[in-house]
Formats: C-alpha cells, sequence, structure tokens
C-alpha cells in the first residue's frame, strides 16, 4: 500500500470514450511538469478533481471517469509526480505539491467561472485530498476506500509495518480531517482486503459535519464500483446536488 506502483505508458484516453477532453500540463512549486485530463460537461457548475490511488495511472481510470462524467459535472484527473507522463519521483510531501499545482489550475481557470470544486480522493489519493481540504477551501470531499494514516496501515501489513520508521511516511488523514469543515462523503466496502473497512469508519467518525458515511455491501478495494452498482451514482448525484 505504501509503495508506489506507477505506470508510465498511458494508455488510452476520454476521447477513446467519446469524450471531449483537454489535456492539461501543470506546474508543481518545485517546478516538475504533471500531466492531467479536463473532460468537460455542458452547462456544469461543479468540477470534481480526482486523486487516484497508488498504482497505475490516468488511463486506468477511464470507467470511472466516464461514469463520474454522466453525473453532470465536468471532471479533472491528472498523474502525481513519476506516474503516467508526469515528471519526477512519487514522495509524501511531493505528492502534495503536486495536490496544490492542481488547485492552482482549478482556481485560475474554472473558478472565476463561478464553479464549485469538490475533491475526490481514492486509498492513497484519499490522504492527498485531505491534505489539501484541510488547507485550502472547497465545497466537497469525497473519500473512497481510504486509511487513516500510515501508522495505521502498517499494523495491519508485514513486513512494511517493520519499515514504516524507515520511510518517513505519514499521511496522517485522521488528524487533518479535523480540519475539514465542508461536506463531506465516506465510502467504503465492507469487504476491503486492503485497507480494513475500520479505518474508514474512524475516518469518517473524526471527521466534524456535515459529513455522510456511504458502506458498500460486499465490496472489496478494487471493485467497489462494480459492487455498488447503480447505487454510487446515486449517492454521488445527492452528495453533489445538495453542493450544487
Amino acid at each position: 500500500m505504501f509503495v508506489y506502483y506507477p505506470f508510465r505508458q498511458v494508455e488510452g484516453s476520454p476521447g477513446d470514450l467519446g469524450l471531449a477532453y483537454r489535456d492539461i500540463t501543470l506546474v508543481t512549486e518545485d517546478n516538475l511538469k504533471l500531466h492531467g485530463w479536463f473532460v468537460p460537461r455542458d452547462g456544469a457548475r461543479v468540477t470534481l478533481l480526482i486523486f487516484h490511488g497508488n498504482a497505475g495511472n490516468i488511463g486506468h481510470r477511464l470507467p470511472w471517469i466516464e461514469m463520474l462524467h454522466r453525473l453532470g459535472v465536468h471532471v479533472f484527473i491528472f498523474d502525481y509526480r513519476g506516474f503516467g507522463k508526469s515528471e519526477g519521483k512519487p514522495f509524501e510531501e511531493g505528492l502534495y505539491r503536486d495536490a496544490r499545482a492542481a488547485y492552482r489550475w482549478w482556481q485560475s481557470e474554472r473558478e472565476p467561472l463561478g464553479e464549485k470544486l469538490i475533491l475526490v480522493g481514492e486509498s492513497l489519493g484519499g490522504s492527498v485530498a485531505v491534505h489539501l481540504a484541510a488547507r485550502a477551501p472547497v465545497a466537497g470531499l469525497i473519500l473512497q476506500s481510504t486509511f487513516t494514516s500510515a501508522r495505521d496501515m502498517a499494523k495491519t501489513m508485514f513486513p512494511i509495518g517493520l519499515l514504516l520508521p524507515l520511510t518517513g511516511l505519514k499521511y496522517d488523514s485522521r488528524a487533518d480531517i479535523a480540519r475539514v469543515t465542508c461536506p463531506k462523503l465516506v465510502i467504503h466496502g465492507d469487504r476491503d482486503e486492503i485497507v480494513p473497512f475500520r479505518f474508514g469508519k474512524a475516518l469518517y467518525e473524526a471527521a466534524p459535519s456535515p459529513k455522510s458515511f456511504y458502506a458498500v455491501p460486499g465490496a472489496g478495494h478494487n471493485d467497489l464500483l462494480w459492487a455498488a452498482g447503480p447505487e454510487y451514482g446515486r449517492q454521488l448525484q445527492s452528495f453533489i446536488s445538495a453542493i450544487q
């Protein structure tokens, strides 16, 4: 979980799904160039900024992008440093810098149009999203299959747990989420074999209101969208509509 598994080759694009999109180049505060996609939706007033998990790249999230786009929102997704076409190598503070670069792009390009921003974090990306939401004003936060902290996760994993003191990893979402005042939706599969369900529940309990929790029956870590079926879209649509 706390080893990064980037994949460099980006296979496919939103265009393969018949979706219009823009290639986006982000520049981080340490002068790295990151690659992303902005998938617009006519008439949308909300952008979902996606922080993906610790493996693969944005090309592996095309079905998710398509599903989210059907909710009537703009979708903005990018690759962290070292993933896909983005420069550099991943490390914790680097991913936080990457998140800030994506936020600055949205502030410059979309906020002046009167749009709202909702952060969506998947697994490790949830920690990156929480970190940003604790430090920048956003309209909402959706966390999917996210853990409380690197320390908590390490206790469930061997031998990574023994190596945690050497990695310097914190990803302390439990501490950060206490500072997030916007509406929050926490989603977790009740059969998650990688990030235990209890971590998603503990993260929800540590969050201040307003908040809601969506437990997906029978869902593991990597099959949540399919296990949830149409209810996934209904839950997100309800959350987004309340913010619009």
